[in-house]
Order: structure tokens, then sequence, then C-alpha cells
């Protein structure tokens, strides 16, 4: 009997071993009748290889050979121990095939981060236990009827997508630790999601501090220790007679673990995109956790202040459960107030009105806290000559440069870095020339630090937040009352909890509008309510004001109470043109170091598929082959073709016929992009 198996190494080709005798007679000392072959496919074994041995997967198994082979074949040394999940092979195979991948691809994953060190040390601060919140807390009415629906759901072993629509403040997380709590005393364990690993390490001291010690809590994710990891992997393999029930925390990985008790899946924030990956597979862990519950036959619980149409659409259209929270936990809702900046209104700043001034003047007498959100980190968007045009770009990249403070242009994509030079390198015009367009948050503290110098004022931006120490010290400052307005990007639009923050101003909310992409109008109202919540967490007193540049409907539906309607107005949007959530979407990318190659390839696959639907009638529209808005990143460039039907499964039969084409380019298949 034979095994073929995939190095976990970079060995491009799989080997083929013998199985050990010892392993057939293990086999019936445990009172089996007959040693399964079938059984093995999935088995992680030790094999050796050349000088060494390495680890792998097994992919296939045969008896015996039908012709004699040329070449030696060695057995096998052991069986790897892995945790006794038995849906978890099922899993593992329905996932690699929706996203066309193999299912070693997903194995092999799990292993390298088994072993990979700690990327990141974050020592971010969980206000949540600062502010006196680690006491046992009362449900609300709202709280109480969420937890007694999915509590009598995880009794019955049945699975149960549930959508809790929670206001900013409502108090999501004590429903989340009561269910925890439930499943731990029933013998299961519990799938946290989080969109950010700096959210799940708050959630992670969250928990440690308000649920009981008993409950073991283990981090799943880049900033998670060698040892954390292997301690959780050794509980997960325990024999049945000692098997804990844990809660594991994280971003993506954790839904690649095999878990025997697994009993509820939780995802917090699910409106994110964050949690659909950046790199191929573009792997969404929100539709990953569906997946799972759904073939596990458990309880699923997804919940946002925001949440996805796509979500909101499945409570009208696939019985899922939805539970509104429209009560804050303390402190009431803001308010709202919309200004224009193109309204030619004198001003000391062109972005900052008149009404947001002197509403920071106000907080600042009164010594509360302001935060100021601009969806753009650096001082400028770009540099441009004024003589020739000329825009100074990546030349790795098809994105122009954003400059920096200390005249440093950086591409945001491959990281590059330079100088800004004295000169254009087109008609050498020299600097003074050069136009500086655009405004990021280096150039916004600037401006307020001009306009406010008695104020203590920090920033909250990817080039701030990467060094964790320093956003570590920075939020423990602002949570003090150590520094008076915080101004940042989306890393301050979530999970944070300040309760002097009286103020948010949204300095150009309509920013993310105008982006080729088919959910802007949604993710950027997700995005600027997640901001405003921000504001009279623990106050009955605050307000945001939204600064923006073009009218836009959404800007109707800014207090967080309206977003419902906001639902009903955008689905009609989707539905007229075709999108998700009412209709499934695909995009296919190609992507090569030739930018003709990968041209006429993807003008290739597009003619193929094109073919294909109309000789099969297949109601699929097919747009493209086209370039993205960044088609060259890293030297490397790439072509979409978009798939729109209302069935998943002519698209995966219509990708298939693309396994037959000996292509240059990689082509990866990513159901419902974000």
């Amino acid at each position: 009997m034979f095994i073929r198996v995939k190095l976990f190494s970079s060995i491009p080709h799989p080997l083929w071993y013998c199985i050990p005798q010892s392993w057939v007679l293990q086999t019936v000392s445990d009172k089996i009748e007959s040693f399964d072959l079938a059984h093995m496919i999935g088995t992680i074994v030790r094999v050796p290889f050349r000088n060494s041995t390495k680890l792998g997967l097994v992919i296939e198994t045969c008896i015996k050979f039908d012709v004699p082979v040329s070449f030696t074949i060695k057995e096998a040394i052991s069986r790897e121990r892995i945790p006794d999940d038995p849906f978890y092979w099922k899993f593992v195979k329905t996932v690699a095939h929706y996203y066309h991948i193999e299912p070693f691809d997903l194995i092999k994953r799990l292993h390298v981060m088994l072993q990979s060190k700690a990327k990141f040390d974050y020592d971010s601060v969980s206000n949540e236990i600062k502010d006196g919140q680690s006491q046992v807390v009362m449900l609300t009415n709202e709280q109480q009827q969420v937890y007694d629906y999915v509590a009598h759901e995880m009794e019955l072993n049945r699975y149960a997508p549930t959508l809790i629509h929670g206001v900013t403040g409502a108090g999501k997380t004590e429903v989340y630790k009561r269910l925890i709590s439930t499943a731990h005393a029933s013998g299961k364990s519990v799938i946290l999601l989080l969109p950010e690993v700096s959210l799940a390490l708050n959630f992670e001291r969250i928990l440690s501090a308000q649920l009981p010690t008993h409950i073991p809590i283990f981090g799943f994710h880049s900033a998670a220790s060698v040892r954390e990891k292997k301690k959780l992997w050794s509980m997960l393999c325990a024999d049945i007679s000692h098997q804990q029930p844990v809660v594991i925390i994280g971003v993506h990985l954790p839904m690649l673990l095999p878990i025997p008790n697994l009993g509820l899946i939780i995802i917090d924030e699910e409106h994110d995109v964050g949690f659909q990956e950046k790199k191929h597979p573009k792997i969404n862990s929100k539709e990953v956790g569906i997946l799972r519950a759904h073939i596990h036959n458990i309880a699923i619980v997804l919940g946002s202040a925001t949440p996805s149409l796509s979500s909101l659409y499945n409570t009208k259209h696939k019985n899922w459960k939805l539970f509104s929270i429209s009560k804050r936990f303390a402190g009431a809702f803001p308010k709202v107030k919309i200004v224009s900046l193109s309204q030619k209104k004198q001003r000391r700043s062109f972005w900052v009105s008149s009404e947001l001034e002197h509403a920071i003047y106000d907080r600042l007498e009164k010594k509360e806290q302001v935060i100021l959100f601009i969806n753009r980190r650096g001082f400028s968007f770009f540099v441009q000559c004024k003589p020739c045009g000329a825009i100074f770009s990546c030349a790795s990249c098809s994105v122009s440069l954003t400059l920096h403070q200390d005249n440093l242009l950086r591409c945001h994509y491959c990281g590059y870095v330079t100088s800004l030079a004295e000169f254009c390198a087109s008609c050498s015009a020299p600097e003074s020339k050069f136009i500086k367009k655009g405004i990021g948050t280096q150039q916004m503290s600037q401006i307020i630090e001009k306009l406010f110098p008695q104020a203590r004022i920090a920033r909250a931006d990817l080039d701030t937040t990467i060094n964790k120490k320093k956003w570590s010290e920075t939020l423990k400052d602002f949570q003090d009352h150590r520094i008076d307005i915080l101004i940042g990007t989306q890393t301050i639009t979530k999970g944070y909890h300040f309760p002097r923050v009286t103020l948010v101003g949204l300095l150009w909310a309509d920013l993310n509008l105008h982006f080729p992409m088919y959910n802007a109008a949604e993710v950027s109202l997700q995005q600027l309510i997640q901001v405003a919540g921000r504001a009279g967490r623990y106050s009955t007193e605050s307000d945001v004001i939204v600064q923006t540049l073009t009218d836009h409907p959404i800007f109707e539906y800014v207090n967080e109470i309206d977003y419902p309607k906001f639902f009903e107005h955008e689905i009609k949007n989707r539905q007229l043109v075709g999108y998700p959530p009412c209709k499934r979407l695909v995009e296919i990318e190609l992507k090569y170091t030739d930018e003709d190659i990968v041209e006429l390839e993807a003008k290739s696959v597009a003619k193929l598929m094109k073919e294909y639907v109309q000789k099969n009638q297949f109601p699929i529209a097919i747009l493209g082959p086209a370039k993205p808005t960044v088609h060259k990143i890293k030297n490397t460039y790439s072509q979409k073709i978009l798939l729109k039907s209302d069935s998943m499964t002519q698209l995966h039969t219509l990708f298939n016929i693309t396994r037959d084409l000996n292509l240059k380019s990689d082509i990866y298949f990513t159901p419902n992009p974000l």
C-alpha cells in the first residue's frame, strides 16, 4: 500500500512512499477490522527526504502500481497527531473548491502558521477594562433576546446564522461574553473573529479580564507566539477524556484549525472588508466561517453597528435571524451636522470649516477630547510638476508616490521610498514649480497645530501604528487625557472606546465615494458611521461634523439610527445593475511580469468564456478584460474579468474550462470581491 505525499517545503512535485506495516498492525490492535487506506488522504505524515525528514500532506493513495516503478520507494516514518475534528476534511475540501485552490494550500498555511514566530509586538490598550466594566453586567431586554435565541440554537446543535445590528456602544460584547460562557459550560469551543489583529488582541485582554479564569483563551494570529500556538494545538489534540473547550481569537487563521468540539462562531464587525485577504487567494474569513458553521451544523453570530448589505439581504431572503440593539449601553447618540467645504465662507483653513473650528475650541475649553478623521495618510496625495504636468510615480507600481514629511515620497503598495527631487526629471523645472495636491493626516496635523497651538495633538495612521509600542503609548495617552485631539485614518474607526470624546470631525467625508467599486457608497457610509460612533460613548451631549466637497445621498444616513433606510435605498441600485447581494459576482484576475502577455492571455480567457456561455446558454454576464485601477504592483501586471450570474455553480463550471489552457500568467478566482 502506498501514499503520495506533497511536502510542505518547497518541493514542487508530490512523492510516493510505502505504508509501514506497523500502521496496519496498530489498526488491528485498536480493534478496527481493517486498515482503511482512503482515510489516509488529508493526513499529515513525516517522511524521509534525502538526508533529513520532512512533513507533508497525503493527497493520493493506491494499493499497488499497475506498472513496475523505476524509482526507489521509501517507507513513511510516522503520522502526525491532529485534532479529531470529524468535519474538518470536508470543510477544507469545500473551501478549496469554493476558491479553486488545492486543499494542500490551506493545510500548508496552517502548518506554516503553527511554526511562525510572532511578526509584531502588539501592546495595545484595552480601554474597556480600564473603564471599570469587568464586573458582571445585567443584560438589557434587547441583549437578552439575542442571548436566549442563540443559546437555544446552540443547545439544539443547529445551524443558525444570526445577525446583530447593534448601534455603536450597544454592548454587543456583553452578549458575546454570555454566549461564550454558555458554550464553555456545555463543553463547546468558540471561534471569535475580528477584522484586525490589534482588535483581536484587545478582545483577548477584555475576555481574559472579564470571563471566569477557567475558560482558556488563545490568540491565533500573526502576533501570537509559537509557544501559545503549540499550547493551543496540544489542547486541541487531547484525547476525548481530556478535551477542554477553548476560545480562539483571530482574524483569518482560526478558521483553518481542526477543532473537535466546535460549537459557536462569532464574527464581530462583520461588515469589515478586512475579513477578505488582500493577497491571492483572497479568502474571506467571514464567508468561510459561514461555510464552516453550515458544515458543522452550529450557530454563528455576526455583529455590527453597520451590517453589510449582503447580511441584511440574507435576513430577508435566506432565513437568517435579525436582532436589533437600538439603545446605547451608556451615553447618547451624537448630533450630526453636514457642512459643505465648497461653500465660499471665509475661514482660516480650507480644510477646517468655521463650524468645526468653533466646536473644537469649545471642547478644548471644556477639557473634552476630539477625534478628526481623514482616510488618507501622508502629507499630500501626489506631487505634480506645474510646467510639464508630470506626476512623480512609482517605477514598480502604477500609482503616484505620496508625499510625506521631510520631503519623502513613498509608494503605499511596494514600500519604495525616495527624496523629492530638486528638479523635474521631464523638464528640469525647479522644486518651486511643483504642486502638492490633496491632503493627508500629516498635513492635517500641521494645520491643526497652527489653528490650536495650545492643544496636545497626535496622529493615528499606518505610519504611526506600525510601531506597536509607540501606538500603545498613544492609545494610553489619549485614554488618560494627555492628548486633546487625535487625527487618524480608519485605524480609529472601530473597536476603541474613549469616554471623553464628545466631538468627531469627518474632514473629507466624500473622499472614497468616487472609487470604481460597486460598493463604494456602502463602505464609505459604514466607515463614517463607525468613526462617528466614537463620540458620546459616555456623554449625553456630543457632536459629529461631517465635511464634504460634494453632495451625496449617503449623508442622509450618517445618523446610525437611519442605517436600515440606507439598505432600502442602496439595494434598489444593486438590483438595477445586478451586483451583490442581488447577483453572484466573481473576479478573475490574471497576473504576469510581461504586460503584453497578460493582456493577450486575458483576452483569450474572456473569448473562451464568452464562447462557452453562448454555446451552453448560461445566463452569465462577462465584463472585461480590463486593467484594474492599479494594474502594476512590484513589476507584476494584472488584468481582470468580472462574471455575474444568479448561480455560483455555473460560475465555477465556467472557470473550470480555463484549467486546460497553457497560460504563462497566474490566474485567480475570487468570489464576491470587496
